[in-house]
């Protein structure tokens, strides 16, 4: 029987139970993001904001047989200014993943580098698997970053760790990144899917409604767009929803509360 062999494939979709999850799927090529991914990823986002069924999206990826556990590559340098009429600015997906309905939580399962960097750091929550490597080579390889990539950076990693990355493009260890406090924890392999499972349990625990609202109104202030009266009235929202009428008898009940969005 001839050897079976496997072909790269671009990220895959799938929706169980109210959680959504991304995997990108390039293995044997460190998980590299070509053209053809990032047209795969709009859509799915795409997908994803529609279905209001689900309240989780997961972004992974898929390191099968590779010696040293790689999330992502980047973006693939020898795409870089090909004649491709549907080419995707690169930006345009974090910028999207940022912006998704549900809540989104990374689970870096290996080390990312480039512009791959910008979707961990597009997703609201991060969980990290010890020994990843992160590193940002824009400058070495002679290239400005673009502007809400930088704005990620600067609002999530500080000033003094942005230029770090920019302007040395040096790798940070996973102790590195422990000490910039925005991984919720750093895992070992043996605990990787339980603890991933237990975020993912938790974050759906928590009234849709609410949730999805207050992640609207906290990125809008995180990027100085802010409408007090809008924020106020997301506010009254879900003061009168039924979610929170639920939670609030679940509390006096010493139960836990079945939250329906509404």
């Amino acid at each position: 029987m001839p050897p079976m062999i496997s072909f790269p494939s671009a990220p895959v979709l799938n929706v169980q139970n109210g959680v959504a999850t991304i995997t990108l799927n390039r293995p044997a090529h460190r998980n590299r993001l070509e053209n053809d991914d990032l047209r795969t990823l709009l859509l799915h986002f795409e997908k994803v904001n529609q279905d209001p069924e689900v309240r989780v999206l997961v972004l992974t990826a898929n390191t099968e047989g590779q010696p040293r556990p790689v999330f992502c590559a980047g973006y693939d340098i020898g795409s870089f200014g090909e004649a491709d009429p549907h080419a995707v600015a690169f930006e345009q997906v974090p910028d999207a993943l940022a912006a998704l309905r549900p809540i989104t939580i990374c689970g870096l399962n290996g080390s990312v580098y480039g512009g791959a960097t910008d979707l961990v750091l597009a997703c609201d929550l991060r969980l990290g698997l010890q020994g990843a490597e992160w590193r940002m080579p824009a400058a070495a390889l002679g290239l400005h970053y673009y502007p809400s990539g930088l704005q990620r950076y600067l609002r999530l990693f500080g000033e003094s760790a942005a230029k770090r990355a920019f302007l040395s493009a040096r790798t940070f260890n996973t102790q590195q990144l422990v000490q910039l406090g925005i991984f919720e924890e750093f895992v070992s392999l043996d605990e990787w899917s339980l603890k991933l499972s237990a975020w993912v349990q938790e974050l759906q625990s928590l009234a849709p409604l609410a949730a999805q609202e207050t992640k609207k109104s906290l990125n809008e202030l995180a990027s100085g767009h802010v409408n007090l009266q809008v924020l106020a009235s997301r506010q009254e929202l879900t003061k009168h929803s039924a979610d929170f009428a639920e939670g609030r008898q679940a509390f006096l009940e010493r139960r836990k509360p079945i939250f329906k969005g509404l």
